[in-house]
C-alpha cells in the first residue's frame, strides 16, 4: 500500500541554527521525509512553522479535566506534549490512578509523558488515599510509558538521607531516567546537597536570586506560570543568559485559564519583555525534549511531524497544530473528539459535617501571651503562605470569623476515614459572606473549605461530599445560591466536555468573587492551603502545620 504524503510550506524556524528560512516539508506516515529550503530568508506572505510547545511540568488533574479533554483544549494553543506528574490522582487511588491517566491519554493524538510519583503521600503529617513505597516507584520507573521520577517534594528527606527517598532516586538513576525536583526557597549549601543527590530540575523558585543560585550549580529551572503560582515575571530575565537550562511550565492550570492560552502566552510575554526569540523557543520547544528524552519531533528531517503554524513570532497566534502529521487544531478549534471515560474507583467515606462540629472553643486553639493566634496568610499568585499572628474574635468562648479583619475559618475534613475536622484561621480570601469548599486539596485531596460562618462552611462541605468530589460555593440557602461543580474522577476531574467544564468553573469562580474575594483564582488558592511541603504555614486533616520546621502548631483531637 502506498503511504499518503502531503506538503506544507512556510517560514521554518530552525531553533538549532537560529535561522528562519522559507521551506517546504513533505510528510509521509507522520514523519518529515523531505525538507527543502526554497529560500534562505523568510517569505513575508507566509506563516511561520515551529516545533510544538511543551508544558515541562503539569499536573493534568488540576485542570479538572481527564487527559483526553486536557489535550482537546491545549492543542488549540499549539501545545503538543506535556511532562505530566500524576501525583494528584496517585495520592487518591495509587497506581490504578496512574494507569487511568496513561490509558486515557493514549486515546487521543497528544504526547503525554507521565512520571512516577515520588511522594505518595507527600508527607506523614496528613491522611492520603494511597501510599507508594520505593519498590512501587521502581516498578513504575521500569515501564516504558513512565519517563522520569516526578518532583521529589520531600527535600528534607533528601537532605537527611532518608532511606526510602534515596532508594527512589537511585532507581531512577539506575534506569537512566531524570529526577524532577521541588525545593522552594532552598539556597546555598542545602541546594548544592539537594542537586548533588542527582535531582536535575526545580519549578518552585519564586525569586531571581534563588533560581540563579540553582542555575549556577547546574540545575535546570522551569519557569512556572499557572493559575495560582506565577513566577514568570520574577524569573524570565534569566532566560537569555541560561538558554539551555530553562523550560516553561504551568504546574497547575484551571480549565478557564487553559481555554484562554497556554505556553504560547509565555512566549508572547517573553517577547514583550525584550527576550530574544531563539532562547524563548529553546525553552518552550527544545530543552524539554532533550532533557526528558521525549518522543517529540523538532521540525527536522526524519523527525515526527509535530509542528505548529503561527501567524507571527510576536503574539504566537496558532493557526494550526499537527501531531505526527495529523491536524489536531485549526483556527482556534480543536479537531480532537471527546472519548468515553471509564469509571475509576476512589476511596470516599461518608462525610456528614454539621455546623456545631465546626465551632472552635477558645481553649482548644492556642493564643500567645499577647492573645495572638497563628493565622495562615494566603498570597495571590503564590503557593507559599505567610505565618501571621492576629487577635481572634471571640463570641461565647468560641473563636469566630472576623470579616473586618479578613480573618476567616479554614477547615480540612478527612475524606478517607471518619475523623473530626481540623480547624484553623486564614487571612487573604476576603469573603464577606458564604463559603467555598473543594476536594482538590493538594496533596492528599481531603476536603478543604474557607468561609465566614459555620452554617455556610458545613453546607459547602456537604455539597462536595454528597457529589463524592468537586468544588462548591455557598452564599445562601436558595438553590441558586449554592453551586457545585462535580469532579467524580478521584474527586479531581470531570468526565464532561472540557469547554463546558471551563464555562461551569467560570460561573462558580465568579460567584466566589462576588462574595468579596479579590484573589485572581480563589479555588486554586484554596487548593494549596493544605500543601504542607510549601512554606510557611498550612492546614492538614491532622492539624495546623509549620512548613519550615516540619512540625505541628496545633493538632486535631483525633490525631496521633
Amino acid at each position: 500500500m502506498q503511504e499518503t504524503s502531503w506538503t506544507i510550506r512556510g517560514n521554518r524556524v530552525d531553533i538549532k541554527r537560529k535561522a528562519i528560512e522559507y521551506a517546504e516539508l513533505t510528510i509521509t506516515a507522520g514523519i518529515i521525509r523531505e525538507l527543502q529550503i526554497l529560500q534562505d530568508f523568510p517569505n513575508p506572505e507566509a506563516p511561520f512553522l515551529l516545533p510544538g510547545f511543551i508544558d515541562s511540568h503539569v499536573h493534568i488533574e488540576s485542570s479538572m479535566l481527564v487527559p483526553s479533554e486536557f489535550a482537546r483544549l491545549a492543542v488549540v494553543h499549539g501545545t503538543i506534549a506535556t511532562i505530566s506528574d500524576p501525583h494528584e490522582i496517585a495520592n487518591v487511588c495509587g497506581i490504578s490512578g496512574v494507569d487511568f491517566m496513561i490509558a486515557n491519554g493514549q486515546q487521543v493524538p497528544f504526547k503525554f509523558h507521565f512520571g512516577a510519583p515520588s511522594c505518595v503521600p507527600a508527607t506523614t503529617f496528613e491522611t492520603a488515599g494511597a501510599a507508594l513505597n520505593s519498590r512501587d516507584v521502581e516498578e513504575l520507573l521500569m515501564r516504558k510509558d513512565i519517563y522520569y521520577l516526578s518532583e521529589m517534594m520531600n527535600f528534607p528527606g533528601v537532605l537527611n538521607g532518608d532511606e526510602e527517598v534515596l532508594k527512589k532516586i537511585a532507581a531512577a538513576h539506575r534506569l537512566g531516567k531524570p529526577v524532577d525536583g521541588h525545593a522552594p526557597g532552598l539556597r546555598g549549601k542545602e541546594a548544592a546537597q539537594y542537586i548533588a543527590a542527582g535531582i536535575s530540575t526545580d519549578h518552585e523558585c519564586f525569586t531571581k536570586e534563588e533560581a540563579l543560585d540553582k542555575l549556577q550549580q547546574g540545575m535546570k529551572i522551569i519557569i512556572r506560570e499557572g493559575s495560582a503560582a506565577k513566577n514568570f515575571d520574577a524569573l524570565i530575565g534569566l532566560l537569555q543568559h541560561y538558554p539551555e537550562q530553562i523550560m516553561f511550565c504551568s504546574d497547575d492550570k484551571h480549565p478557564d485559564s487553559l481555554v484562554e492560552g497556554h505556553i504560547n502566552q509565555l512566549c508572547a510575554r517573553a517577547i514583550q519583555q525584550g527576550v530574544p526569540l531563539f532562547p524563548i523557543l529553546q525553552a518552550a520547544c527544545v530543552n524539554p525534549v532533550h532533557h526528558y528524552g521525549m518522543r517529540v519531533g523538532l521540525l527536522e528531517k526524519g523527525h515526527p511531524a509535530d509542528l505548529i503554524v503561527v501567524h507571527d513570532l510576536i503574539d504566537f497566534k496558532v493557526e494550526a497544530t499537527y501531531i505526527e502529521g495529523v491536524l489536531v487544531a485549526r483556527q482556534g478549534k480543536s479537531m480532537i473528539t471527546s472519548v468515553a471515560i471509564p469509571a475509576l474507583e476512589q476511596p470516599f467515606c461518608s462525610v456528614n459535617i454539621l455546623p456545631e462540629q465546626l465551632r472552635l472553643r477558645c481553649n482548644d486553639f492556642p493564643a500567645d501571651a499577647e492573645g495572638l493566634i497563628p493565622v495562615i496568610g494566603a498570597l495571590d499568585g503564590q503557593l507559599i503562605t505567610h505565618r501571621l499572628s492576629m487577635v481572634g474574635k471571640k463570641v461565647d468562648d468560641c473563636y469566630v470569623s472576623d470579616i473586618e479583619k479578613d480573618l476567616l475559618k479554614i477547615v480540612v475534613v478527612n475524606r478517607y476515614r471518619p475523623a473530626a475536622p481540623a480547624i484553623a484561621w486564614v487571612h487573604g480570601f476576603g469573603f464577606h459572606s458564604g463559603a467555598i469548599a473543594s476536594t482538590v486539596a493538594h496533596d492528599s485531596h481531603n476536603i478543604v473549605a474557607v468561609g465566614v460562618d459555620d452554617e455556610s462552611l458545613a453546607a459547602a462541605i456537604q455539597l462536595v461530599a454528597a457529589g463524592r468530589g468537586g468544588v462548591s460555593c455557598v452564599r445562601g440557602t436558595g438553590e441558586k445560591e449554592q453551586l457545585l461543580l462535580p469532579l467524580p474522577v478521584g474527586g479531581l476531574m470531570s468526565t464532561a466536555d472540557g469547554y463546558q467544564i471551563a464555562s461551569d468553573y467560570t460561573a462558580i469562580d465568579q460567584m466566589a468573587k462576588e462574595m468579596g474575594s479579590q484573589l485572581s483564582a480563589p479555588f486554586m488558592t484554596l487548593s494549596f492551603m493544605a500543601l504542607l511541603v510549601i512554606p510557611h504555614v498550612k492546614l492538614s486533616d491532622l492539624g495546623l502545620f509549620d512548613g519550615d520546621k516540619f512540625t505541628f502548631l496545633t493538632r486535631t483531637n483525633n490525631s496521633n
